[in-house]
């Protein structure tokens, strides 16, 4: 009785295991490598073309000034936002943790039409931004305003979990020996936040970088303004150029992969601090 449990219970894990590692294989490691094969199929120099094309190029270039604009908003935000949730008792506060997770329930793409109906031709704010001078939709700002919205949730849902478990005892101590606001979060809360910071500003990043729906939608696809690098890749597709598909695909595998090992080593740093 006893072998039997045993077996059972080492063929159990090994199971798992097996399940696990086929399932990676199909879903993770097999495109990853189709990606990089085809885009080399048709020889290197070819590959040098698609990559330094002067479209992919401005896709490259717009792609990283949406992601470094979606991070700097949403560090602020995400900051302010997990701050107020954590340290201040109000009414309305469920409500508050609510919305900060909406782009988590509404598609892209829906959020890039809700912005079209507010900011474009047929949006009740039209005749206001007319007068300014200010293009949302259709233009760079839409690009970055939905790059925005779609990653907003991803800094203040890292950080509000490891102020709810640090408590405020430390900053309140603080604040009684005279210890300005400023003083308190730069001494005593930052230092005990930073690590999961900076894995929200990373995953911030990872999904900002491959952002399409909402992006797809506010950009019009104006090609050499508007289009990002996942826009570049639609568009080599749908002309059936499928090796600079590929080609610039793999541009953004190498991105993630970056972006995968800087994860990889926050989380052993926050796992080694505790967090």
């Amino acid at each position: 009785m006893q072998k039997t449990q045993q077996k059972e219970s080492k063929f159990i894990p090994i199971f798992l295991i097996t399940i696990s590692i086929l399932f990676l294989i199909i879903m993770l490691i097999m495109p990853l490598v189709v990606v990089i094969t085809e885009a080399l199929r048709s020889g290197i120099e070819v590959y040098k073309k698609a990559v330094f094309d002067t479209y992919t190029i401005k896709a490259l270039l717009l792609t990283l000034e949406a992601t470094l604009a979606a991070v700097a908003v949403n560090t602020v935000f995400g900051l302010f936002a997990a701050w107020t949730v954590t340290k201040y008792q109000f009414r309305k506060k469920k409500l508050l943790t609510t919305l900060i997770d909406i782009p988590f329930a509404i598609s892209p793409i829906i959020a890039g039409l809700i912005f079209i109906l507010t900011f474009g031709r047929i949006g009740w704010t039209h005749g206001i931004l007319t007068a300014l001078d200010i293009k949302i939709v259709f233009a760079v700002p839409g690009v970055i305003l939905g790059t925005v919205f779609v990653t907003f949730p991803f800094i203040s849902r890292e950080i509000i979990p490891v102020l709810n478990a640090q408590g405020s005892d430390q900053e309140e101590a603080a604040a009684i020996m005279g210890a300005g606001a400023f003083r308190i979060f730069r001494r005593i809360t930052f230092p005990q936040i930073k690590w999961a910071f900076l894995y929200g500003v990373v995953l911030c990043t990872a999904r900002a970088m491959g952002e399409f729906g909402a992006v797809s939608v506010l950009s019009g696809h104006l090609r050499g303004k508007t289009i990002t690098l996942p826009l570049q890749v639609e568009i080599f597709f749908s002309e059936f150029n499928f090796t600079a598909a590929f080609a610039v695909s793999s541009i953004l595998v190498i991105l993630a992969v970056i972006i995968l090992i800087i994860r990889n080593i926050l989380e052993y740093k926050m796992k080694k601090a505790g967090v």
